[in-house]
Parts: structure tokens; C-alpha cells; sequence
């Protein structure tokens, strides 16, 4: 199910958003009424090869990702299937209006692609790192939420979101990271997965997004230390996987630690706190963005800064357990 050089130096890295690219063309293959729409960033977001193998089912919007969203529904309502893809802090962030009442109120058949999120997008500074897109997108009636892990869950995220038929966010990341699954790996969306199972687990991480490679390594080593952690890749934010959320408490000593590259207020971890304060209430740490706009600096450097790498996660469940 797992890369078998995850532990390797020489892992292979690659960005999300290839994997969005790889996957949009062929969803395009398998279905003639996807359509793309871009908003002045067609290569930034890797949307090019889709525009060049399908010209004309492609549209360039230009800076305007307002009319992009209402031309997208506008579309949807006509029977296609739009793919519209920009940054993530202006599509959700600047047109969530029309997001919202274009698309969610009418339950069009949508797939919004938010590039460049959380942190890791680096020298791009503060103004261009989507840290509240999670929570924009999740509080939208109709509205389904993905976050994959690496390039090739992107890919399958992509090629599933091509057949429903409701509203569909993909949050994608910039800078190259670990390809953490292979191509057998399962992926649904609405299912979650565990990434690292130790025995006797004492601690449950559940991470979302390419940092579920930061914490399969805190797990590791964790477990190295006596301390057993199991890993929850948690890649459909909305709907959650109740079920297996539910058992992967139990097996895991009824501490949870969330890990997003987000804001910890109304992201990932907020979600899941939400379904156990309802459903089974347990003690559970946030690794994310504390209340804070990012910065220019390079992608891992701000990832120990905010802290949101390996030591910072290691320090929650240690937290968690009292030490």
C-alpha cells in the first residue's frame, strides 16, 4: 500500500499538482464533457498539458476568478464537467462568494482546484499561502473536501472527483514532496486509511495532506522511543470517514493528535474535534498554523518555524501522554 522507499533518503519527490495534471487528463479521456477553466496561472497550476491536448475544451479566464466560478456553474448547468483551477488564496479565497452561491446553493456539478496551499508555497510570502481554504470550503453546504498526500493521490482525488456529481475542493501544494502510495493503493473519497499501525498503540495521529509523511517519520521514531503511534491518512476532509475515525480512536489509546498544514481553527483538526466532542470526547492535540499569516522563506525552513515537522509532532503526542 506504501511506497517501499518511504523510508529511503532517495525517496522520490513531486508536487501534487502534477498529480492533478496527470489526472485531469485523464479524466478528460474518460469523459469528453470535462472542461478546464484557469484563471492566468494554466502552467503554475499544471493545467497546461490538459489546454494543450484539449484546446478546445479549455478556457483561459484571465484574472478574474469571480466570472470563472459563475461561468464554471454555468457550465455545470449545461451538462459538463468544469475543472476551474487557480491559487487557493484567490479561488477559494477571493471568489468564495460566488463559490458559494453559484455553485454550492445550486449543488453544481463543480471541481474547484485551490493550488499553492499552506506554507511550503515559500518564497511567495504571507499573501500567496492559503492557510484558511479548509475551513472556507468545509462550511459549504454540498461542498466535498480533499487534501491528498502525495502526486499520485492527487491523481486518483482528480479522477474521482470527475465522477460524481456534486461540488468538489482539491487543496494542492506547490513544492515537491514525498510520494508516500503507489498507483495500487487504494483511494475513495470518504475513506480514510491507516498509513502506520503499531500495536498497542497509545496515540493516534491523524494528518491530512503532504504532511502525512512528516508524521508516519514522528511515528517512527516515536515508536523507536516505547512510545506506539498509529497514522490516520485522513484525505477527504468532508464527509469524514466517521466509521474508521471511530475504530482508529479505539485502537489507539484514545488520543488523537491532527496534523494540517493550515490554520488549527477551522481546518482538518477542527472537523475531527467536532465529530468526537459529538460522538466519543477524548483528549486531542493541533499541529498547524497557530493563529498566524505566513511568510517568505524556503518551504522547510517554514515548516520548522510554524511548526508543523517531525519534532513539533513528536512533541504533541508526547504532550498528549503527559511527558
Amino acid at each position: 500500500m506504501l511506497n517501499p522507499k518511504l523510508f529511503d533518503k532517495d525517496i522520490e519527490l513531486k508536487s501534487t499538482r502534477y498529480g492533478f495534471s496527470e489526472g485531469l487528463v485523464l479524466a478528460a479521456d474518460e469523459n469528453s464533457n470535462v472542461v478546464g477553466l484557469c484563471a492566468d496561472l494554466t502552467e503554475s497550476v499544471k493545467m497546461d498539458d490538459f489546454a494543450k491536448k484539449y484546446p478546445e475544451r479549455f478556457v483561459e479566464m484571465g484574472i478574474a476568478e469571480q466570472s470563472m466560478a459563475s461561468v464554471a456553474s454555468g457550465m455545470a448547468a449545461v451538462g459538463k464537467v468544469p475543472f476551474m483551477a487557480s491559487y487557493a488564496v484567490f479561488s477559494p479565497g477571493r471568489n468564495w462568494e460566488q463559490v458559494r452561491t453559484t455553485i454550492c446553493y445550486n449543488n453544481a456539478n463543480v471541481k474547484i482546484i485551490g493550488s499553492h496551499g499552506g506554507v511550503t508555497v515559500g518564497e511567495d510570502g504571507g499573501t500567496h499561502q492559503a492557510l484558511e481554504d479548509i475551513a472556507l470550503m468545509r462550511v459549504l453546504p454540498n461542498m466535498t473536501v480533499i487534501v491528498p498526500c502525495d502526486a499520485i493521490e492527487a491523481k486518483k482525488a482528480t479522477i474521482a472527483a470527475a465522477r460524481t456529481n456534486t461540488p468538489v475542493y482539491i487543496r494542492l501544494c506547490r513544492t515537491k514532496t514525498p510520494v508516500i502510495t503507489t498507483e495500487e493503493t487504494p483511494f475513495e473519497i470518504g475513506k480514510s486509511w491507516v498509513a502506520f499501525h503499531a500495536d498497542n498503540a497509545q496515540i493516534g495521529i491523524v494528518a491530512t495532506g503532504p504532511l502525512l509523511y512528516n508524521s508516519i517519520m514522528a511515528a517512527k521514531a516515536l515508536s523507536e522511543e516505547g512510545i506506539a503511534v498509529s497514522v490516520l491518512n485522513l484525505a477527504t476532509v468532508k464527509p469524514l470517514d466517521a466509521d474508521e475515525l471511530l475504530n482508529f480512536a479505539k485502537e489507539s489509546g484514545n488520543r488523537i493528535v491532527t496534523v494540517e498544514e493550515h490554520q488549527i481553527h477551522g481546518g482538518m483538526g477542527s472537523a475531527v474535534a467536532e465529530f468526537f466532542a459529538q460522538n466519543h470526547p477524548l483528549p486531542i492535540e493541533f499541529v498547524g498554523v497557530k493563529d498566524r499569516f505566513g511568510q517568505s522563506g524556503k518551504p522547510q525552513e517554514l515548516i520548522a518555524h510554524y511548526g508543523l515537522n517531525e519534532e513539533a509532532i513528536k512533541e504533541a503526542a508526547r504532550k498528549i501522554l503527559g511527558r
